[in-house]
Parts: structure tokens; sequence; C-alpha cells
């Protein structure tokens, strides 16, 4: 049977709004604290956001350049635009029924009222209309439309008004307001004496109603707000480039006049204008998106996170922070011992820290080698490897300037390391460095040994917080060498050597992981026990999907746990009816990769960096590493069985692309909780140990 039919792959566009729709699923869900809903409601406007800048920007190129290929699934750019086009729809449709009678009823329940300008009490209104005189009319600028006034360069995701002007003598009928990015955009009343409710408005409604003040001697007709997302895409020949970082940063001069690819206006802005405003952004009806007030609704996510509502938010939790690694103790002792598996953000994420800190600082430390792909603005990574280079050690990073929508931050970081001796190289022309990988080189009483660790995430002190990831401690010499030569790869002029335990792409990890499919199509045709399991972001390589059928008509057991795109489709018959796809969202951002073979019972697991993708495989640096040990084999498995257990936060996908709850009765399982819990016994146990 020929594997590469269209008929069995689901596009990798509409498997990610599927999942973009599971994130949705937990705003609509009643059982997650209102406050959460309404961050999970955000989220999918930021990732659509996202979705139009990259992906939907990606195929109108395609589609201007007349191409007509197609991809696995045999649609081309056109026949996925209007596919997009129409469940796009159908999403944002979903979302605003869900912020209309769901989230907003229960806020108002709980004291957080949002209100619609007009109907604001008077006394409020008084205070609104003298902020607006002295904190907003003079940040305004009215921007007229005709000959002598081109329409103006809008940023990038901006809130504007379009106004609709009537009067003698007028040279135009248009004219547009930007909401300035510089305020607030959601402002809340006035406190009084006793008052415990929480009263808002939204910056753009405020603006709509004084906008008159703006157009003196003449009648505003209409004003009605919309938005414009652009193709953020980065273009530029990385090898004709004398200076990538400068190029990186002309290219982000560029950004705010990307071409337009979705215009959103609320569902009353009048068709005659937005016809108007379509030939202006020279854009389609198809790429109009009518919506209810708010427009933006990622503007609410600043009253998500920061209201001080714990009562509305989920219950706090400390990461356990592993017994002997802090401050007073040597935590390079501690991993020459033997390895540390740690699971984010259940586990502290100082511990990473605390090993940079600690080489930063410790005179037999020669050497830090690191690679950064994203961290956060105020990342405490960074003092630690200025510190350390102004001590003397040769400290090396690499920073991955590509990568996406953090190029701004990561420029900043390597300009600072810079200027402070640390040598920072960009990685491997052509790539993007995706592999998480840290390395100390240290003189001992018997000679140098290097330490390592291995992560399936972002050194990024924030996102360890909300992403579930894992960090990996040895000092095994098979495996420090292969990452010494990894680096040695990344920052120098070198071939990479035959490696003894990594696995690494570009160079062979996508063979390896077809020969282990193979191997455990060999152990069921054998009679001998078979098994995968993968847990990744997305999977959409052809290659790999083809070996997970072969591996499924063979019968070997298929579990995969995907977050994101599935292009392959589960439950065909004489195809995939062996494969299982199951997808969890929950609280925190299910960010790690594992990959478990059953290689006849004795099982083979691997943590990383890469999805099984395309780019993952073939465009960039990743670095996937064994577990070795039966204890933190078993370990793993265990974190495995949990996984698969959800039956709360867990979905399963369909053959048509969709996804249902998991089949089934029994107790309630939901597998972040379970950690949870997990982690706050060992705290307790912790702390008595402690105070013993």
């Amino acid at each position: 049977m020929e594997l590469s039919q269209p008929k069995f792959y689901i596009n990798r566009e509409l498997g990610w709004l599927e999942f973009n729709q599971r994130v949705l699923d937990q705003a609509r869900d009643s059982s997650v604290p209102v406050l959460e809903r309404l961050k999970f409601l955000c989220i999918v406007s930021s990732n659509l956001d996202e979705f139009f800048e990259v992906r939907v920007a990606g195929l109108k190129q395609v589609l201007q350049a007349g191409s007509h290929s197609t991809g696995p699934d045999g649609l081309s750019a056109a026949q996925q635009l209007s596919a997009i086009s129409k469940r796009v729809r159908r999403l944002v449709a979903d979302q605003y029924t869900c912020w209309r009678e769901q989230i907003k009823p229960q806020l108002d329940e709980n004291g957080i009222r949002f209100h619609h300008y007009p109907e604001v009490p008077e006394a409020e209104r008084e205070y609104f209309e003298k902020y607006f005189e002295e904190q907003i009319f003079p940040v305004l600028t009215p921007l007229a439309i005709d000959p002598a006034h081109p329409f103006p360069q809008l940023l990038n995701k901006s809130l504007n008004l379009i106004v609709e002007l009537e009067g003698k003598d007028l040279t135009t009928d248009l004219a547009v307001v930007q909401i300035p990015r510089i305020l607030p955009r959601v402002l809340p009343f006035p406190k009084k004496d006793g008052q415990e409710s929480e009263d808002f408005i939204f910056l753009g409604n405020l603006i709509q109603a004084h906008v008159g003040q703006l157009f003196h001697g003449y009648k505003v007709r209409g004003a009605h707000m919309f938005r414009i997302t652009r193709n953020s895409n980065l273009y530029f020949d990385e090898e004709e480039s004398r200076n990538l970082l400068r190029a990186i940063e002309e290219e982000l001069r560029k950004l705010n006049r990307g071409k337009a690819v979705r215009l959103e206006i609320p569902e009353d802005c009048p068709e005659e204008l937005t016809g108007r405003l379509c030939e202006i952004f020279n854009l389609e009806a198809d790429d109009v998106y009518r919506a209810e007030s708010p427009i933006n609704l990622v503007r609410l996510m600043p009253i998500a996170s920061g209201l001080d509502r714990p009562d509305l938010k989920f219950k706090r939790f400390t990461p356990v922070t592993v017994v002997g690694l802090g401050e007073e103790h040597d935590i390079f002792s501690h991993i020459r011992r033997g390895d540390i598996l740690l699971h984010h953000p259940y586990d502290s994420f100082q511990t990473v820290l605390d090993f940079v800190g600690q080489a930063a600082e410790d005179p037999q430390v020669l050497a830090i080698k690191q690679t950064l792909y994203r961290t956060s603005l105020d990342s405490p990574l960074i003092p630690l490897l200025v510190e350390a280079s102004r001590q003397g050690k040769q400290v090396v990073v690499a920073i991955e300037l590509k990568a996406r929508f953090d190029e701004a931050a990561n420029i900043k970081w390597a300009r600072q390391l810079r200027e402070a001796g640390v040598d920072v190289v960009y990685g491997v022309a052509g790539l993007k460095t995706h592999a998480k990988m840290a390395m100390v080189v240290r003189k001992e009483y018997d000679g140098i040994r290097r330490y390592v660790h291995l992560g399936t995430g972002n050194y990024h002190p924030s996102t360890a917080r909300l992403y579930t990831d894992l960090s990996y401690f040895t000092a095994r010499p098979e495996i420090t060498e292969d990452v010494a030569n990894l680096f040695n790869t990344v920052t120098g002029v070198s071939l990479l050597p035959a490696q003894n335990k990594l696995l690494v792409a570009p160079w062979h990890l996508h063979r390896q992981i077809l020969q282990l499919i193979d191997k455990e199509i060999e152990n069921a045709r054998a009679g001998r026990s078979s098994g995968i399991f993968a847990k990744l972001n997305s999977l959409v390589q052809e290659e790999i999907i083809e070996a997970l059928y072969r591996a499924s008509r063979a019968g070997v057991p298929v579990r995969l746990l995907v977050r994101g795109i599935c292009a392959l489709r589960p439950g065909l018959p004489g195809v995939s009816e062996n494969i299982e796809v199951r997808s969890i969202v929950s609280r925190f951002l299910e960010h790690s990769r594992i990959y478990q073979f059953e290689n006849a019972g004795d099982p083979l697991y691997f943590l990383g960096s890469a999805d099984w993708m395309e780019r993952n495989f073939f465009h960039r640096v990743e670095s996937v590493f064994p577990l070795q040990g039966k204890a933190m084999q078993g370990h793993m498995q265990e974190i495995i069985d949990c996984f698969w257990s959800d039956n709360v936060k867990a979905k399963v996908l369909q053959p048509d692309g969709t996804s249902l709850p998991v089949p089934g009765e029994g107790p309630a399982w939901d597998s972040q909780e379970k950690f949870l819990a997990e982690a706050a016994v060992r705290r307790r146990r912790q702390t008595t140990s402690e105070q013993g």
C-alpha cells in the first residue's frame, strides 16, 4: 500500500487550528478558575496573531509566486487559505460566545466588570472625560486620508479608528486615529472608599466616544475600530550577510511595513467602509474578520495576570528544590555521584541557575559553554556568564539570533555579552541552534572533568514556571565528550565526529529515529515485545509518519502524545489502527519531548529539543540524549504512564482531525495535578528532613 497518499495526512495549518481549539476548550471549562479561563481566551487570540503573521503570510507568498505545489495532504496554498478562513471564523465565533456568555458573566458575579462607555455612571463619566482631556487627547494625532495625506503606515497589530466625516469644504471624508500603544488598553474606574469591585472600560471605546474633539468644525458620521495584521517573516540571505546581527536588525526595522494579511473590524462596520479598507490594504473579503468588542482580546491579559484575586486563579505552588543543590552545597559533587533528572515546573529551575552560578564563582572551573535560544528580558543567566568572563574563565555562548519573535532580545544579549568579553557565536550558517545544552569544564584532583546540562526547554526562568520540561545533569564521559564535540562544531570549523550517545540533527537524528522505528517493526514480526511512545509538540515529517504507519501495520502499538500539530491520521483501517494520538492542554504548556522504544523488553528512553518536523531534522542543530540506568529509566516510565493515564485534560485525535475526550470510565486522573501533588509530598518530606 502506498502510504504517502494525501488521504492519510491531516493538513498542518488546520491541525494547528484544532490545537488552538483545544486551548479555547480550557477557556470554556467551568472547572478552571475564571481568571485562568480569561488567560486561555487571550492566548487563543495571541496564537492567532502569530498564525496569521507567519503561516498565513507564508501561504499568501506561495500563492502570489504562482506556485501550484502541495503538501503531503494534497492541498494547494489557495485551498489551504480558503479552508483556514472558514475554520478561523468558527473559532473566533466560539471565542466571543465564550467571552459573552461564560467568562464575562462570571467575572461580573465576582466583582470584575467591563463597562460599555456610554453606559458608565455620570460621576465616572466626568472622571474619564477629564482623563481623556489631560492624559489622552495630547497624545492623539488625526491623520487625514487624501492625495496630500497618504494612508499612514500603521503598525502591525495596532488598534486604530477609521473616522467618517461630514461638513462643508471637506477635502476628504476619511481619517485615521491610531490608539497609542504607550497608553494602557484597559482603564480602571477611580477607587471609592469601601469599594470591593474592580470596574474597567476600554481605552479604545473612550477615544471612540470623544474622537470628535480631534476634528473641530466637522461632524463625525461614524468611528469604527480596526486592526491590521502584517507579514512578520524575516527575509535575508544569511550566507550573503557579512554581519548577521546587523542584517537581522535591518529586517526587524522593516517588520511593521510588511504586507497586510488580515483585517479585523467590528460587526457594525458598514460594508462600504470595509470595502474601502480592503482596497487600501490590498485585501480580499476572505481576509476580513468581524468581531464583537473588544476586537483584540489579548488586551485583557493584564487583567487576567495582574489582578490580585487568588480565589479566581489556580492554587499557587512552590517548586521543589532538589535536596543538597542550594548555594551552600557543591552541585558538581552531586552530579559526580550520579545523574540528576528534573521535571519542571514541579522541580525548581533554580537548580539549573545554580549549575551556571556555581561554575561562574568556582575557581576550579576553566570554561563554560552554553546555547541560548530564548531567555527572559531579566534573565539572571546573563550576569552569571558576564561574571564568569570577568573572573578569567573562558565563556562561550551560542546565541540564536533567528529565534522567531525573540530576535531583538537576543541581539541585546549578544551585544552585552560581547562587551563583557564573552565569546559569542551565532551558530552554523543556514541552521538554527535549537539544542539546549550547557557544559562546564573543571580542573579536579584527578584531572579535567566535564559536566553538562541537557534539556528539553529553553534557558528561560520565566517560562520554566509555565512550561513542562525536563532537565538532565551528567558527568558521564561518553555524553560529555559528545557535547564537547557538538559545541566545537557549532562554534568553530569542525565536522561532527561520530557520536557515542547523542542523536544530533541535522547530521543523523532523522536516520536514527527511522532505524529505531524499523527495529520495533522487526521485533513485532519476530514475536518479540514492541512498542513506541513519543511525546512531542508537533508531528508532521512525512517519512517519519510513513514509518509509524508501517509500524502500525506490523502490529507495533504506537502511543503518541502530541500537544500541537499532528499530520498523522490515527485509526485508519489497514494503515494506523494500532496508533493512538492524544493531546494534553492544561495549566502548564506541555513542552517536553520524550521518545521511548520497547526494544524487545529492554526499553530505550530519549529526551531532547526536537519535534518530529522537517525543520528539526534538517534545518536546526538539535540534541537528543539517552537516559541510562534502571532507576532513572523507571522514573521516566512513571512520568510516561502518568501522562497516558490522564482522562481529564487529555483529548484523543480522531481520523477527521478533530479531538474528543478520552473514552471510558474510572477515577479522574489529571496528570499535571498528580505531578503537583507528588511535588507537594516531596517538599513536605524535604522540610521534615531539614527540621529533623
